[in-house]
């Protein structure tokens, strides 16, 4: 049976999906939050999460905001195991949702799910792939009270919860925001490379852990076939990072997304693997958080005005972290680069003009444009196929400028150009000038000049 009656075989089998509900502990080392989640006639699931709590908020903490927020929490998490058989009525029960909450849920769910919709080849439209119900005498949204969000001004050292997945990016954002304010990591579900990046910064002492714990029942679903795929975890970094702000008393989320995020990964499509940390969806969270959590916590990315290119050669200067970064998907629970996948052809692109091969033979231990195996993901990093892989990875332009350019770092010293170099020369694919990334600076971002200005000046001097 193809995927698309498969899906369609689901939603009449399983007409309905509940959110029970949830509870939730707050302690003196932290909150630990369960949720009752139902795909009513297959199967029940009670995910869990752990965030610690490392200082006093010096505030006094309100039920009602922590509530709301772990309610949240629990609308992006649920639709990890809606998707198993995509139920099309999904019951929202003891919590009365107004129109533009509906709304904006459906967005995220439909936007987040495009890759998943894509990949199993299932057609659908946001105005039938869901309807949301909440019943008129639940709990309405919270009348909380509003913590404004707060400028840091020049001389102050405002602190800072950095969200760390042991790539070149958060180290980036921990290193320039290093001299001039104080610093907090956030880890979700650590592994060996979000470790060592805060060694390596000297915050592990500083350093918020969370912990994620999938229902059993989910993973034996997906190991029968049910339907599967791409959910917006962003969407999670967002709503769990208020909630760590909020209860440890740190005003600013900083993320190191950039602008590439925005990009779609089926060219001419909304298909984004990366919708959650767009530009769209951070701007869409921060009207939802200031409407309905009313945490006071701001929730931005520091690095969206630069692009990736930019990124790596600001990393290229953070010469510790190099040996202990990570970005490879595949090789995570081993804490390494596989060197056969489409982020490890990436990272090694887009790092290509900064450093020598020496240096990167050191991070890779293979040299990857000599790998055949790679030219199909090659030929769509690149834009010669229409489809980006399904990765967080650059812009085609980034991808394009930095291979141009190292072409001609090979050139100008004498070395033979490797495989997939020469297969891209010969492609004579229209490529934008590398020195325009340079000084690259966007205006579509949310950073104060505070930390604007710490950035501009990293990329200018």
């Amino acid at each position: 049976m193809d995927r698309q009656s498969f899906y369609e075989n689901c939603r009449r089998d399983f007409p309905d999906f509940t959110y029970n509900g949830y509870s939730y502990q707050l302690g003196p080392d932290g909150i630990d939050i369960s949720y009752d989640f139902e795909i009513n006639g297959l199967a029940s699931f009670n995910p869990k999460w752990h965030i610690s709590k490392i200082k006093e908020s010096g505030y006094d903490l309100s039920p009602e905001i922590i509530d709301e927020m772990v309610f949240s929490l629990g609308m992006v998490e649920l639709v990890s195991y809606w998707k198993i058989a995509c139920p099309p009525n999904v019951h929202i029960l003891k919590r009365k949702l107004n129109d533009h909450q509906i709304a904006w849920w459906k967005k995220l769910y439909f936007k987040g799910l495009g890759e998943f919709y894509y990949t199993n080849g299932i057609n659908e439209n946001i105005d039938d792939f869901m309807t949301i119900t909440s019943p008129e005498t639940a709990i309405p949204t919270a009348d909380s009270p509003v913590l404004p969000y707060k400028e840091p001004t020049i001389g102050q050292r405002p602190e800072v919860l950095i969200p760390v997945g042991g790539g070149k990016d958060s180290v980036v954002t921990i290193s320039l925001l290093e001299e001039k304010t104080d610093r907090y990591c956030y880890i979700i579900n650590s592994r060996g490379a979000t470790e060592e990046t805060v060694i390596t910064a000297g915050l592990k002492d500083k350093t918020i852990y969370a912990s994620r714990s999938l229902d059993k029942n989910m993973l034996e679903l997906n190991s029968k076939g049910y339907l599967n795929g791409h959910t917006p975890f962003s969407a999670l970094v967002a709503f769990s990072t208020v909630i760590t702000g909020y209860i440890n008393g740190i005003s600013f989320v900083a993320l190191s997304n950039e602008n590439s995020a925005n990009e779609s990964t089926v060219l001419d499509s909304y298909v984004n693997h990366q919708y959650s940390k767009s530009f769209e969806f951070e701007s869409d969270f921060r009207e939802y958080e200031e409407k309905y959590l009313h945490s006071g916590v701001y929730y931005f990315s520091f690095l969206r005005p630069i692009s990736e290119l930019q990124i790596a050669m600001l990393f290229s200067r953070f010469k510790a972290y190099h040996r202990v970064f990570k970005s490879c998907n595949v090789g995570s629970k081993q804490d390494i680069w596989c060197g056969h996948c489409p982020k490890c052809l990436f990272v090694y692109i887009i790092l290509s003009p900064y450093l020598s091969l020496n240096e990167l033979d050191a991070i890779f231990n293979k040299r990857l444009f000599e790998d055949e195996t790679l030219m199909e993901d090659f030929d769509k990093l690149c834009g010669i196929l229409p489809e980006k892989p399904f990765e967080c990875v650059g812009s085609r332009f980034e991808v394009n400028a930095a291979l141009t350019y190292t072409i001609g770092l090979y050139e100008k010293n004498g070395i033979g150009l490797p495989l997939l170099l020469d297969h891209y020369k010969k492609a004579n694919v229209e490529a934008p000038s590398f020195s325009s990334y340079k000084t690259l600076f966007l205006d579509e971002h949310a950073l104060f000049d505070f930390f604007k200005d710490i950035l501009y000046e990293a990329i200018t001097k």
